[in-house]
């Protein structure tokens, strides 16, 4: 009686296979959940390889790095100071394609305490259905423009003017954003930019506009101030530096010293808000209050003074 002879195993049969590509052979496991893994599928860890899904896992459950003040630290501290300074180039391009100072866009996004009606004349304080048989009607904020406490902040009309609030920064917005973060860093340059809106509501002239991002700017002068006497930096260039855009403030004509002041006091207060908030779990939400506190107290007083020239 003859016997046919047994079959060999094939190759593979037995050896472990990644649990993402069964076609694919391997001895390596993940250190982390012990599932095989082949070369496509290994990530280096501290100690061997781990799978993608145990590599996602453990990105999640790490605690990201933040700054000395709570905030993430970003990747590029330069990245909203870029934006900001693209926002501000596009309008400016916008209106210089428009007409420059002659355009429309500059009556709607300049900040006007009270709207005007403009004429062959001049302008003149007419309501508004009054003007629209007489001339053209400027908006203003008491009137419904309410926009303009922000839009102001990111509209030129001259070069030299856009250049300087750029260059300026573009040199302290990336210091600003590395120790605080990102989104702390545009909550400082927003505040400032609506308190200066806010001072010159109250202290500039009703008819006429204020355009610029300088009192966002001088927030960030501010806010360097605070940082570097907090860390207990050399304070006298900054000082210097300082002194010599507030001499220019008062010394050039058609200068918003109250968007300036305004900026200046807005950032003094985020600043110190931020960096001296209490360590700890909760110094998030201190910071956060805080922020919604004087962002709430701005728009307090701008409504004040729409009632008081009601």
């Amino acid at each position: 009686m003859s016997q046919s002879p047994s079959p060999e195993p094939g190759p593979g049969v037995g050896v472990p296979v990644c649990y993402r590509h069964p076609d694919r052979e391997t001895y390596i496991r993940c250190q982390r959940c012990d599932r095989p893994i082949c070369p496509d599928c290994m990530h280096d860890a501290s100690v061997g390889f781990q799978c993608p899904e145990c590599i996602a896992a453990g990105a999640r459950e790490t605690r990201q790095n933040r700054t000395a003040y709570g905030g993430l630290r970003p990747t590029d501290a330069s990245r909203t100071s870029i934006a900001l300074i693209s926002l501000n180039l596009g309008v400016w391009l916008a209106i210089l394609l428009t007409g420059g100072s002659a355009s429309r866009l500059v009556d709607l996004l300049a900040l006007r305490t009270n709207g005007v009606c403009l004429t062959s004349d001049g302008g003149f304080d007419v309501p508004r259905a009054v003007c629209d048989g007489a001339g053209t009607w400027l908006p203003g904020f008491v009137d419904g423009a309410f926009w303009q406490v922000l839009s102001a902040g990111f509209t030129h009309v001259q070069l030299m003017h856009l250049g300087f609030n750029m260059l300026a920064l573009y040199i302290i917005g990336p210091q600003l954003e590395a120790v605080l973060g990102r989104a702390r860093f545009l909550a400082l340059y927003l505040l400032s930019l609506l308190a200066g809106s806010v001072v010159v509501l109250w202290a500039a002239g009703q008819y006429g506009a204020t355009v610029g991002a300088s009192g966002a700017i001088y927030g960030l002068f501010a806010a360097l101030l605070i940082v570097a006497r907090k860390i207990g930096a050399d304070m006298r260039q900054l000082l210097i530096l300082v002194g010599i855009n507030v001499v220019i403030t008062f010394a050039v004509p058609n200068i918003s010293w109250q968007g300036h002041l305004g900026g200046f006091l807005g950032g003094a207060v985020v600043a110190a808000l931020l960096v001296h908030a209490p360590r700890g779990p909760r110094r998030s939400a201190f910071q956060l209050v805080g922020l919604v506190l004087v962002g709430l107290t701005l728009v307090a007083a701008a409504v004040l003074r729409i009632a008081a020239l009601s």
